[in-house]
């Protein structure tokens, strides 16, 4: 380990210097391969991660055997970067007196009370703490394992401005840019530098939510962009690929990646709240046929889970117990949070669900993230979880309550019978946000579909009935008329574009990474509202 700490310094400081070199190279003698320095640039980066992979799997490993003493340096982390007024007993750190010290509150509270009501930006932070190194490094030495060639020299493309890897780095097997770096570019520009390139084996993007808005848009700029390829703008003339990409869009949307790119193995994003409709709408169609990876998961509070398993289905996640500090708190029936007391990660049940406390250096507050986490096994003393719902994106016109797991599940499987129906993205608005009068209080859903370019109001009322089924609450709150039946509205793909367009302008938005389904501000419904087809 220690030459290991040696070496790795002077490898990454090699790493650093090659890629103005590869690109010079690439520059003065373009071919159809890699060139011998890009291969050269490829060895050194890979052996330099695995190196490094290896020391933060060894640090992750006594961390999570010795996960209780990992928390308690994790607190003491904490305590040491607070500022002196939030924190009068700073030399003390035991567990119990800073939970007495420091009472729970809940995200809201805790935004406004440090920003002076603006929300905190989640992408401000994501970037930050060992568990972002720990979820790079980590996360590509598991695709690399789980898919092999995956990461050769030139082989992979970011489509959007952010990255999906928590802590991005220069690494060599992606397509070298050409001019500006990736991310000052318009994801436009970005589709066009991965078309110029149809051997790619891995597509990225920040998150599902953005990808999907790339492959929407896709059939809309396809010649454009097809001219681009033909003129060379950038780079040498392509017709031939251009005559390839006009192909590929005739046949329409499903399979395009493939047909586009037939080397492609897997799609790495970002996994956060609100993006399993966009994953499921991508493997249905344009990415039909791939793998999803997700190095992460990320909220507000930054980096809160490692994926360590690329080959499991819908994400699992190993909770670390460094810092930030993590506690759970036990999601009880009929909404009983307070009652119960906050545990730590080593103390967690298998089958339990529980809601996310996180505590760091910068606002010494214990915040309830409101992420609910189902624990699903474990990894030496941590839990493995599955994030299941958002509590914040729970919809209640009557106190009800319905979750956001429960409302998704009830309109896939309303969706499902909808004859040539596709679920690209949703929303959902309390009517009493639109004032809606006259009318019991109910949802208002906006959907956005593909292969279905109307909706009967027979189709329309099987969403209520889902929830009727789904909800024995909101059953009886529809039987006895106090909840008005769902209403739901279609609208075109790019409502939704446009919806996450106003999102990222305001600086007291939650997006990016997290995708809100339940709106709460009147403008922000109204944009879709505006949009409605039918």
């Amino acid at each position: 380990m220690l030459l290991l700490l040696l070496l790795f310094p002077l490898l990454l400081l090699l790493l650093l210097l090659l890629p103005p070199l590869a690109r010079l190279r690439q520059q003065r003698s373009p071919g159809p391969g890699p060139s011998w320095l890009a291969c050269l640039q490829h060895r050194v980066a890979w052996g330099s991660l695995c190196w490094a992979a290896a020391w933060q799997r060894w640090r992750l490993e006594q961390s999570t055997l010795h996960a209780c003493q990992s928390q308690q340096q994790a607190l003491r982390w904490c305590l040491r970067g607070a500022p002196g007024p939030r924190w009068p007993l700073r030399g003390s750190t035991d567990m119990s007196t800073f939970r007495s010290h420091l009472p729970l509150t809940k995200a809201s509270w805790a935004q406004e009370e440090e920003s002076g009501h603006q929300l905190l930006s989640p992408a401000s932070k994501q970037h930050r703490g060992e568990a972002t190194l720990q979820a790079t490094l980590l996360g590509l030495v598991a695709l690399n394992k789980a898919h092999p060639e995956a990461l050769a020299p030139g082989g992979t493309a970011c489509l959007t401005p952010t990255s999906p890897w928590p802590r991005p780095l220069p690494w060599p097997w992606r397509v070298p840019s050409q001019g500006s770096p990736p991310a000052a570019k318009e994801p436009g520009a970005l589709l066009l530098e991965a078309l110029r390139s149809p051997g790619l084996r891995v597509l990225e993007a920040g998150t599902a939510v953005e990808l999907l808005d790339v492959f929407s848009g896709l059939g809309a700029n396809g010649e454009a962009l097809a001219e681009a390829l033909a003129a060379g703008d950038p780079g040498v003339p392509l017709p031939w690929r251009a005559a390839e990409l006009r192909e590929a869009l005739e046949q329409g949307p499903r399979g395009l990646a493939l047909r586009l790119w037939p080397k492609l193995q897997v799609v790495v994003t970002l996994d956060a709240g609100g993006q399993a409709e966009a994953v499921a709408a991508l493997q249905a169609l344009w990415c039909q046929g791939l793998a999803f990876f997700s190095p992460a998961y990320a909220a507000s509070g930054g980096v809160l889970g490692l994926n360590l398993w690329p080959e499991q289905p819908g994400g699992l996640y190993l909770l670390p117990p460094g810092a930030p500090l993590i506690e759970l708190l036990p999601v009880q029936e009929g909404g009983q949070e307070e009652a119960a007391g906050t545990i730590l990660l080593a103390e967690a049940q298998k089958g339990g669900e529980y809601e996310l406390v996180l505590t760091d250096h910068t606002s010494l507050t214990r915040c309830r993230l409101g992420d609910v986490v189902r624990v699903v096994g474990a990894y030496n003393q941590c839990p493995v979880v599955r994030f299941i719902r958002r509590l914040s994106q729970t919809l209640s016109v009557r106190g009800e309550d319905t979750g956001e797991d429960v409302f998704s599940e009830a309109l896939g499987r309303a969706v499902g019978q909808w004859p040539g129906a596709t679920l690209l993205d949703h929303g959902c608005v309390e009517s009493s946000i639109l004032d809606s009068g006259g009318s019991a209080p109910h949802y208002e859903v906006f959907v956005a579909l593909r292969g279905l370019r109307n909706l009967s109001e027979e189709n329309r009322g099987k969403l209520d009935h889902c929830l009727q089924e789904a909800s024995p609450c909101y059953k009886s709150l529809r039987f006895r008329g106090s909840v008005g039946p769902a209403r739901v509205q279609l609208v075109g793909p790019e409502a939704f574009g446009a919806l996450r367009a106003a999102l990222v302008a305001c600086p007291s938005s939650p997006f990016p990474p997290e995708m809100p389904r339940v709106l709460r501000h009147r403008p922000l419904a109204q944009l879709l509202q505006r949009r409605v087809l039918s």
